[in-house]
C-alpha cells in the first residue's frame, strides 16, 4: 500500500440553514465558513508482510487518513495505491443494521468484506466463538452494548482472511479480557507476516506489534520512523506544551511561596549535562535541576534543597546540601548563588515540577525562601510501566526445575 501527496479538507459553515423556510426567508444571507485541513501532504508506503502504526494527538488526522485508505472518504489530492482486498475495523458499527440480529449483520458484514454467501455462514460458528455472543445472537443489535458490537465487529473482521487490514483504536472499548484476545490475534497476524495498519494512541501496543510508524500532527506527517524513536517524539508532542490558560472569568492560583525574604530564590531550570536549558528530557539522559538565589541579608551556612513532584502531586524525590555534611558557607546581602542538582533521569514518562528552598541552619524550618512550581521538564520515554520511575534492570529467568515427563520425553 502506498500513498502519495493525500489532501482532505473540511468546509466548517460558521451558520448551518436547517429548514427550506429559513433558506426562504434569507435568501442571500452569507454565512461564511472556515477550512479545517485535515490531511495535508501525507505520503509513505508500507511494504507487505509490514505491522505499520499510525499514531499522533487527537484531531492530528489519523481516523481520516484511515477513511481515505478505506474509500469512505474521498481524497481532495493525493494517490492511494492499494495491491490486495482491504479488511476495515475503523468505526463502531459502520455497516451494521441495528434493527437485525447478530447472525444477519455478520453474515451481511462478511459479504461486504469480499466473502462469499457460503463462506461467510461457513464462518459464522467461528464469528460467534471468538466473540462470545452465543447467547446474544438472536438478540437485536440496538440492544448491544458498545463492548458486544466491538467484539462482533473484529471477530467478523478477523474471519475475512483479507490481503491489508485497517483498524482504528476503537477496541479501547472492549473489556481487558477481549482486549488481551485481541492483542493474541494481532500477534497472530503478525507472524503471519499480514499488512496491517494500525492506529493507536497506545505506545506500548505500537512498540510491541509494529515493525515502523508514521506519526501525525494537524494533518502533517512528522516522521516515519523505529517504532521507539516515533513513540519518544509522540511523548514529546503530548507534554511538552505549556499548560493550559485558565478559563475566562477563573482566576489562576499561584504557586505557594513562604519564608521571610532573607533570600529569594530568582528562578529554575531543567538543562542537560551540557547546561542547555530543557523543556523536555529523554529517560536515561543526565539531567540538571537548577536555581538561581539572591541574599538579602547576611546569613550562614543555609540549607539548599529541590523536592520534585509528578503530575498527581506525588513526591517523587527531594535533594538537600543538609545530606552532604559539610557547611555552605557564609553569604551576604546581595550575593547570588546558583544550585545545580545532576541526576540520572529514569523518570518514567510525563510531567514532572520542582520546588526549591532556603532556609536557616538547623532544622530548616526556619525558611528563608520556598518556591513551588519552579520548574516544569517532560521526561519522554518509550517505556511507560505505570511507575514512578523506570530504573535500569535486568531481567533473568533461571529453570529451577522440570516436570519429569517433560525431562523424560527430552532425553528420549
Amino acid at each position: 500500500m502506498t500513498a502519495i501527496g493525500l489532501e482532505k479538507t473540511f468546509v466548517l459553515p460558521h451558520e448551518k440553514v436547517h429548514t427550506f423556510k429559513e433558506r426562504a426567508l434569507h435568501p442571500f444571507r452569507r454565512s461564511g465558513s472556515d477550512a479545517l485541513y485535515a490531511l495535508r501532504d501525507v505520503s509513505f508506503a508500507v511494504e507487505h508482510g509490514e505491522f505499520f502504526g499510525i499514531v499522533g494527538r487527537n484531531g492530528s488526522g489519523k481516523s481520516t487518513l484511515l477513511k481515505c485508505l478505506a474509500g469512505i472518504y474521498g481524497a481532495d489530492a493525493g494517490e492511494i495505491y492499494i495491491n490486495g482486498r482491504l479488511s476495515t475495523f475503523i468505526e463502531l458499527g459502520v455497516g451494521f443494521n441495528m434493527e437485525l440480529a447478530a447472525r444477519d449483520n455478520a453474515i451481511l458484514n462478511a459479504i461486504m468484506l469480499g466473502l462469499t454467501r457460503a463462506e461467510a455462514e461457513e464462518r459464522y460458528q467461528r464469528i460467534l466463538d471468538f466473540s462470545e455472543l452465543h447467547e446474544f445472537e438472536d438478540l437485536k443489535l440496538k440492544n448491544y452494548s458498545s463492548g458486544m458490537l466491538v467484539r462482533l465487529a473484529f471477530s467478523v473482521m478477523i474471519q475475512v482472511n483479507a490481503d491489508i487490514l485497517l483498524i482504528d483504536e476503537v477496541l479501547a472499548v472492549g473489556d481487558a479480557a477481549f482486549q488481551q484476545k485481541c492483542y493474541d490475534e494481532f500477534t497472530r497476524l503478525r507472524d503471519e507476516r499480514r499488512t496491517v495498519l494500525f492506529v493507536t494512541h497506545d505506545m506500548a501496543s505500537v512498540q510491541r506489534f509494529c515493525d515502523r510508524a508514521l506519526l501525525l500532527e494537524r494533518g502533517r506527517p512528522v516522521m516515519i520512523d523505529a517504532t521507539e524513536r516515533v513513540a519518544s517524539r509522540y511523548f514529546e508532542l503530548n507534554f511538552n506544551k505549556q499548560a493550559a490558560a485558565p478559563a475566562e472569568g477563573e482566576i489562576e492560583a499561584p504557586p505557594a511561596r513562604r519564608g521571610d525574604g532573607s533570600a529569594e530564590i530568582l528562578g529554575g531550570w531543567f538543562a542537560n549535562e551540557r547546561g542547555e536549558r530543557l523543556d523536555g528530557a529523554s529517560q536515561g539522559a543526565r539531567t540538571l535541576l537548577c536555581a538561581r538565589v539572591r541574599f538579602h541579608d547576611d546569613v550562614r551556612d543555609p540549607h539548599f534543597g529541590f523536592t520534585v513532584i509528578d503530575g498527581d502531586h506525588h513526591l517523587v524525590f527531594a535533594a538537600s546540601s543538609v545530606w552532604q555534611g559539610t557547611p555552605t558557607g557564609r553569604f551576604g546581602a546581595g550575593d547570588e548563588v546558583t544550585l545545580r542538582l545532576a541526576f540520572e533521569n529514569w523518570l518514567a514518562p510525563g510531567r514532572y515540577f520542582a520546588a526549591a528552598s532556603v532556609a536557616r541552619q538547623g532544622s530548616g524550618q526556619d525558611v528563608l525562601d520556598y518556591r513551588e512550581q519552579l520548574a516544569s521538564v517532560v521526561v519522554s520515554g518509550t517505556r511507560p510501566g505505570g511507575g514512578l520511575v523506570d530504573l535500569p534492570h535486568d531481567l533473568r529467568i533461571e529453570r529451577t526445575a522440570r516436570r519429569p515427563d517433560v525431562a523424560a520425553a527430552e532425553r528420549a
